[in-house]
């Protein structure tokens, strides 16, 4: 046993060896991918570069996966158990900002950004996948790594279409994380989500001089929302429902409006739920457009399922996590920090303490501790795409401290940090996480069929549904 032990912590020692000697190469990976700064669907150079960096570790590529020209997996290794990491890389519109600076200032008006933190994600998961594929043909192990590259998370549900088409059917575990102000598991189960757009037709005429013969598709959508928000008093108190104008039908008010399209996003706890919920949601609609003679159509443009947790994976990562121990931020980058957490109001640093650092107050503007992990999961009141990935294989995840605590996603100020070297120090321990769970995944057969078990124990019997009907293709660029 102590020697099974020894060879255990040396090979781990090499691993981490393996992935130092790869850190500056992709922390420069990472940086061009925020200049690149591309839409969802549209990531052609970020996707490139990681092709590129993938391919000279040896890494076996299969792209345009499930159609989408920006999707590939990146395969490396033989025989064994499949580990997948999960990687992201696509940008926000309108988020461009200047690095490093500590005010709002755009590179470029109008322009995509990183406000998410993606170009460390994918860089991240990249750099754990090629690692451990390194330290398998080192040592002659069996076993094979992927890297999943999956855009257009922001909405365009990317690995839901990938998992539509398969790509996570043979997965014995996945492994991803996400840039946070924190450090720790991500021990979260999320909200289940359909995006539908309703538009109504009716008939135009002139409002004064022949109402009657007119059918008005915008009094249809305004009923809608009414009705919608009679619903809202009996309906689960974690689901929610959120609406904006696609069209409403005109600027001119002595018209009767002959179109007009309403988006609706619709969330709850799980599966299931979001599908209930969303008929309920369709029958308002179908009555509004009964109530004011007017044609109603239903699209679904994208949907994701609600993630299950796995905490046999969760308590793997929490141990690797407690080997690595606490970030190595430098005076200088808790400096840089401290311009950045001046900019953030007190309820901004509470709320980001409360649902990422577990509830312990913070002393400075960068976490240099580990959030406990207990086992449990909590919920967090958002949806990502990857909750389709863990309804088809145990996922685990965790959280890395990329940003001055109190960091807003979708803000500038998350853009502006990350190409700082505090962001590259939280993407390193990210990796080393992952690719050390991924390794010890690899070489226990038990410990994943523990972690197959936990994951059909939440599904509870419910098949996999994809919340994305099978004639709606990814929305991909003209």
């Amino acid at each position: 046993m102590t020697s099974e032990r020894s060879n255990r912590a040396a090979v781990s020692e090499h691993l981490l060896a393996e992935l130092e000697a790869r850190a500056g190469d992709f922390a420069s990976l990472a940086d061009r991918i925020w200049e690149y700064a591309e839409l969802g669907f549209s990531e052609k150079r970020s996707a490139a570069d990681q092709i590129a960096i993938l391919e000279r570790e040896g890494f076996r590529i299969r792209d345009n996966i499930a159609g989408m020209p920006t999707a590939f997996v990146a395969e490396a290794g033989e025989g064994g158990p499949v580990i997948g990491f999960l990687g992201e890389f696509d940008a926000l519109a309108n988020l461009s900002q200047v690095p490093g600076l500590a005010e709002q200032k755009p590179l470029s008006a109008d322009q995509p950004g990183h406000g998410c933190g993606h170009h460390l994600l994918g860089t991240g998961s990249a750099l754990a996948a090629a690692s451990v594929a390194a330290t398998l043909k080192q040592q002659g192990l069996p076993g094979r790594v992927r890297y999943y590259a999956c855009p257009a998370e922001e909405g365009g549900s990317g690995k839901v279409f990938m998992a539509r088409a398969g790509a996570f059917d043979d997965l014995d575990a996945a492994f991803s994380w996400h840039p946070s102000s924190f450090w720790g598991v991500y021990a979260s189960d999320t909200l289940a989500v359909i995006h539908a757009i309703f538009s109504f037709s009716g008939q135009s005429s002139h409002a004064a001089a022949s109402p009657h013969l007119g059918r008005s598709a915008l009094d249809a959508a305004e009923l809608m929302n009414v009705g919608v928000n009679f619903l809202r008093e009996h309906m689960l108190p974690e689901a929610r429902v959120h609406y904006a104008f696609r069209d409403a039908g005109g600027i001119a008010a002595n018209v009767v409006q002959a179109s007009s399209a309403l988006s609706y996003v619709i969330r709850a706890p799980n599966l299931s739920e979001v599908l209930s919920l969303f008929e309920r949601v369709k029958d308002v609609g179908r009555g509004a457009a009964l109530m004011t003679g007017t044609q109603v159509e239903i699209k679904v443009e994208s949907g994701v399922s609600n993630v299950l947790p796995n905490s046999v994976l969760e308590t793997l990562l929490d141990n690797q996590i407690q080997q690595i121990g606490g970030t190595p931020f430098t005076t200088q980058d808790f400096a840089i920090a401290d311009t950045f957490a001046a900019t953030f109001t007190t309820d901004q640093v509470r709320h980001s303490i409360r649902t990422f650092g577990g509830g312990i107050p913070a002393r400075r503007s960068l976490h240099e501790g580990i959030v406990p992990f207990d086992g449990k999961p909590t919920r967090m009141p958002v949806s990502t795409d990857v909750g389709d990935v863990s309804w088809l294989t145990p996922t685990g995840r965790v959280w890395g401290p990329c940003y001055a605590i109190g960091t807003s996603y979708h803000s500038w100020q998350m853009v502006a940090q990350g190409k700082l070297a505090a962001a590259h120090k939280g993407m390193l321990q990210a990796a080393r996480a992952l690719a050390l769970a991924g390794l010890n995944a690899l070489g226990d057969p038990e410990l994943l069929g523990r972690a197959r078990l936990e994951l059909e124990e939440r599904r509870n019997g419910e098949p996999y549904v994809c919340p994305i009907p099978a004639e709606v293709s990814p929305a991909l660029p003209a």
